[in-house]
């Protein structure tokens, strides 16, 4: 067995314990009371505890909202307080994690895209006693950083995907668009696309302001005759892609990361011909009840491996399904 088909193996028997135990989980984030989780189930019985889930989302990126009503969901069914804040800032991300040691929580869930910004912070965590988990960004390093398990997509492997989606397609000259430089998944998903199509360029645009990314995406394409795919690192960047190969006059292909309801109709109407999905309610739910389960019976899940939820190839033959789970938030 190979190591990639090991690694799902294991992405298998860790997400299926999840998934019965999300049957009986919220569906909004909403409190839970004394005896049940929103939707009828019953919320465990454990004591109540205290999870921070800090991120590096950006205002206004909406693929955070689904890895967030996962984690609300499970800690709903794992009777936690759950205590969500986030900043695209290293630094800033750092100071957030501080205020969490110093609230004593049970438990820290946290994106890695700074990890050298974020190294000491965690150290302290750690010494203090309190479990780490990383998701979404940071796996190579998640250890190292003190996390017991990684939730996520090995953002190489997505990258080599979209790349051989591109070179099946007879593709050979994308633009991959990385809207924060630096952040160590972004990059390593268009190495990833350079590694299978060696004609890739890297445009980087500023990903907290969505006129510049249109009118830098409109520059470089209007200057690149022989693009012929451009991809988006994000659904919302995707969009906004979308709208500027149609006001630069390029017939270039797009393609994307990550989804929303948008995105995925978008992909079924055919203008966008693939996203890459690391299904991120997965990323949220998991992390948080893998530090409820250690909590509870000093589980580690994922064995000291990362557990993968991606990547996975949605196109126009796939999108009409999982627009249904878009729509409903969790996809």
């Amino acid at each position: 067995m190979t190591k990639f088909s090991w690694r799902k193996t294991a992405l298998v028997a860790a997400v299926v314990p999840m998934l019965a135990l999300s049957a009986c989980s919220s569906t909004g984030g909403r409190p839970a009371d004394a005896g049940n989780a929103a939707g009828g189930g019953q919320v465990v019985s454990t004591p109540r505890m205290k999870v921070a889930l800090i991120t590096h989302a950006a205002p206004g990126d909406t693929f955070w909202d689904i890895v967030r009503k996962g984690a609300e969901e499970a800690a709903a069914k794992d009777n936690v307080e759950l205590l969500y804040t986030s900043d695209p800032e290293g630094g800033r991300q750092a100071q957030l994690i501080q205020q969490a040691i110093d609230q004593k929580v049970d438990g820290i869930a946290v994106t890695l895209a700074k990890p050298d910004a974020l190294k000491d912070v965690l150290k302290k965590a750690t010494d203090a006693g309190i479990p780490v988990v990383s998701l979404n960004a940071g796996e190579s390093v998640s250890a190292q950083l003190g996390a017991f398990t990684h939730f996520g997509s090995n953002e190489k492997l997505a990258g080599a995907a979209v790349g051989s989606k591109l070179s099946e397609l007879g593709l050979k000259h994308p633009i991959c668009v990385i809207q924060e430089q630096g952040h160590v998944g972004l990059e390593a998903r268009c190495a990833g696309v350079k590694e299978k199509v060696a004609g890739t360029e890297i445009l980087y645009v500023p990903g907290t302001d969505m006129a510049q990314v249109s009118s830098t995406v409109t520059a470089k394409l209007q200057a690149t005759a022989d693009a012929d795919a451009i991809i988006g690192l994000g659904a919302p960047y995707t969009l906004t892609i979308l709208k500027a190969v149609t006001g630069a006059g390029s017939k270039a292909k797009v393609a994307s990361f990550d989804m929303n309801p948008e995105l995925a109709q978008k992909i079924a109407d055919g203008e966008v011909v693939f996203t890459v999905d690391q299904q991120p309610w997965l990323q949220g739910y998991g992390s948080i009840d893998s530090l409820w389960q250690t909590k509870r019976g000093g589980f580690k899940v994922g064995g000291g491996q990362p557990v993968l939820t991606g990547p996975s190839i949605v196109d126009k033959s796939a999108a009409p399904d999982v627009l249904k789970f878009a729509k409903e938030g969790v996809r």
